[in-house]
């Protein structure tokens, strides 16, 4: 075993118990976390920072509450309820429309009105929130995707992580929905996770679905390599403002691409999984060692970005 441990070392290979001792403690102070792991707080700081997020319809916060939903939700034929204090996408229903008196969602099947606060009631109850403790239900915009991912996606919307290191981009992937992941775009669930070209945005050849290397889409047969993703100079500098509007110095950046709104944060991780580098086939060890010899150097988002450029690039 601790062979292997020195193999992935030399690699390049970020471990979880590295990321933890050295990253994560190291960068991240435990006062910022409730920044990011309550998703209303991110929306908050996100939109005072003028960055572009989901539009929030509503937020359930007491039993009470849930016996007005239906005339919160009459207003809007698609819409997302979430845990605010949930990870992994555990706990997010999407429903994509209405038939009669039910709620159709993404992944096919209809759901009642019963169904759907029972939902929110185990929402508030915590069951799918960090540490169970009692949470709210967010209601939100449903992202309608770039149509540029429709031949390579599963139902619900892809999403782009890009790891951000003392406000430097170091790597990132595109996650897509399966039909194992039931459309999410969470990995534990299932979901692909390929990687991409910091430079350019391209989709690499190979992607990772449960610690799996895949060619194509589990799902469409679609091939995943050379994908440019539009807008790439955006998400890019939308992930490098995270590092002041979060103070956190080591962070997953999730970001969806809409077709009608283009980039929006969709939340920020101070834990970031580590399946990323399997996606990219590179560690990130590498990486953040440069940048810690020259982050001191780098004054501002724009040359934070020209660094990323130049120095994580496919051909780097």
């Amino acid at each position: 075993m601790w062979n292997l441990a020195r193999q992935l070392a030399a690699l390049g290979v970020l471990g979880i118990n590295r990321r933890n001792a050295d990253f994560t403690l190291a960068h991240n102070p435990r006062r910022l976390y409730p920044l990011v792991d309550n998703k209303l707080q991110t929306k908050s700081i996100a939109a005072q920072a003028g960055i572009p997020i989901p539009e929030l319809y509503g937020v359930i916060e007491t039993e009470y509450q849930v016996r007005h939903l239906p005339e919160l939700l009459s207003k809007h034929p698609d819409f997302v309820i979430k845990p605010a204090r949930g990870s992994g996408g555990d706990g997010i229903l999407v429903i994509a429309g209405r038939a009669h008196d039910r709620y159709r969602t993404v992944s096919g099947y209809t759901i009642t009105q019963d169904e759907l606060a029972h939902q929110v009631f185990d929402i508030l109850s915590g069951l799918y929130s960090l540490g169970g403790l009692s949470d709210q239900a967010m209601i939100e915009y449903r992202v309608q995707f770039d149509p540029i991912f429709e031949p390579i996606t599963y139902h619900g919307a892809p999403d782009i992580r890009i790891i951000v290191y003392l406000g430097v981009p170091v790597m990132a992937m595109l996650r897509l929905p399966t039909r194992a992941s039931n459309g999410k775009a969470n990995l534990h669930q299932g979901a692909l996770g390929v990687g991409l070209d910091l430079a350019t945005g391209a989709t690499l050849a190979t992607a990772v679905c449960r610690q799996e290397i895949l060619m194509e889409h589990p799902d469409t047969g679609d091939s995943l390599d050379g994908l440019e993703i539009p807008h790439w100079e955006d998400l890019l500098r939308l992930a490098a403002r995270c590092y002041e509007v979060s103070g956190l110095g080591y962070l997953g950046v999730d970001i969806v691409l809409d077709r009608f709104k283009g980039p929006l944060l969709l939340e920020l991780n101070a834990r970031p999984g580590l399946a990323i580098q399997i996606a990219n086939g590179a560690g990130l060890l590498p990486r953040v060692r440069l940048v810690d010899e020259c982050h001191q150097a780098l004054d501002g988002v724009e040359a934070r970005l020209a660094f990323a450029r130049e120095h994580f690039a496919v051909s780097s």
